[in-house]
Parts: C-alpha cells; structure tokens; sequence
C-alpha cells in the first residue's frame, strides 16, 4: 500500500509539473523566418500566430505568390521550433519516459 500511495504522489507532481510547463509553453513565442529573414512569423507554444513581419521590400502587388510562399515557409519554420520546444519540454518532465502514443498536450 506504501508504493501505491508514494506512486500517487509522484502521478500528482507530474500532473503539477504538466500543468506549468504548459503554461510556459502558452507564453512562449517562437519566431520563424524565411527569405533571408524579410519575411518573419511569430507563433505561441500552441501554434497560433501571434505576429507577422514583412520586409517592406517585399510588398509589390506583382509578387504576391512570392510573399504568401515566404509567410507559409517562416510559419513553418516557426511550428517547427515550436515541436522541437515542447518535445524538449516533455523529454526533460518525464526523465526521458516514453509517452503513451497519441497523447497530446494542446
């Protein structure tokens, strides 16, 4: 019964420690770039935009498909950051346990 009452402590602080780190993870913001940093997208821990930036060089009406390629790409590189992040997170609150497949935080 020991075990099982020390096994329940230890399901709540890691419930706790979750539960922080995923607060951080809702403050973070992660910036992506691309086309040598004219276009930059800035994402929260979750993956929403919260802020674009365009080099103004880059606003002229016949290279639209351009700058809607370079925003897709710095999002990408942004959601990208933002896995690696949360992936670091996990790795470093479970002692590098493996997590059961399919879970999902956000």
């Amino acid at each position: 019964m020991k075990n099982f009452a020390s096994m329940m402590k230890q399901a709540q602080e890691l419930q706790g420690r979750m539960a922080e780190m995923q607060a951080e993870m809702e403050r973070a913001e992660i910036e992506g770039r691309s086309g040598g940093g004219m276009v930059a997208v800035t994402l929260n821990g979750k993956g929403e935009i919260v802020g674009v930036k365009i080099d103004e060089s880059l606003l002229n009406p016949d290279e639209a498909e351009i700058l809607e390629d370079l925003i897709v790409a710095a999002h990408n590189d942004a959601k990208a950051k933002v896995d690696n992040l949360l992936k670091d997170k996990m790795q470093s609150l479970t002692g590098g346990l493996p997590l059961p497949p399919g879970l999902k935080l956000f």
